[in-house]
């Protein structure tokens, strides 16, 4: 029986998702779904690792020809994830993981009722304010932007799957897989994280409000 599933992570900007994933998939046969843009291909970046670059005309024919699953506008440029490719690795068996805001993650959701939503969360908006300082790439200005993105993105983790809390990265690794595996097996509803409970809502508060 083919178990492969649609995993669609998201996560504010800091919060440690990409360290996540790759210590949780090191070891799994996982397909990481690329996107389509619009966007000029930056120093370093690679076709076909990084995005699938293209022109306008291009990309707004794959709209036309509904070839996306999601796609976005962001600043004067296109940003689509792709169907065949997602479905063609389903249907080989293969688990898809996709990296997307959760605008994105809504439309996967809306179009493939089966893509397994999940969202990590950082151990609170000031330890996350922390992070993006520590990093000493972005301006005071950009931080505060981010932060406020952040607050608006972690709202709207109620709507998701299930949440993870990024505070200790083993901890976090072990609580991803749960989730993987739980969603792979027959009787996934054992595991599934109710975000109705209680603790959920608790949980996306206090990340939300500690600073």
């Amino acid at each position: 029986m083919n178990r492969a599933r649609l995993f669609v992570i998201s996560a504010p900007s800091g919060c440690g998702k990409g360290t996540l994933l790759a210590k949780a998939f090191q070891n799994r046969d996982v397909y990481y779904s690329v996107s389509y843009t619009t966007r000029e291909k930056r120093k370093g970046e690679e076709e076909g690792v990084n995005y699938f670059y293209v022109n306008r005309k291009q990309f707004e024919k794959m709209i036309d020809d509904r070839d996306f699953l999601e796609y976005a506008r962001y600043v004067d440029n296109y940003y689509g994830t792709p169907k065949i490719p997602v479905f063609e690795h389903l249907a080989r068996g293969t688990d898809v993981i996709l990296e997307i805001d959760t605008v994105g993650a809504f439309q996967v959701k809306q179009s493939y009722r089966d893509a397994v939503l999940v969202f990590v969360l950082p151990p609170s908006v000031g330890e996350l304010m922390r992070r993006l300082q520590k990093r000493g790439t972005e301006s005071k200005g950009e931080i505060d932007k981010r932060l406020l993105m952040a607050r608006r993105e972690i709202t709207k983790a109620y709507k998701y799957d299930y949440v993870i809390l990024n505070d200790d990265l083993d901890q976090a690794v072990e609580d991803l897989l749960c989730v993987v595996d739980a969603a792979r097996a027959e009787n996934n509803d054992a595991f599934r994280h109710s975000l109705e409970s209680d603790d959920a809502i608790k949980l996306i508060e206090k990340v939300i409000i500690n600073a």
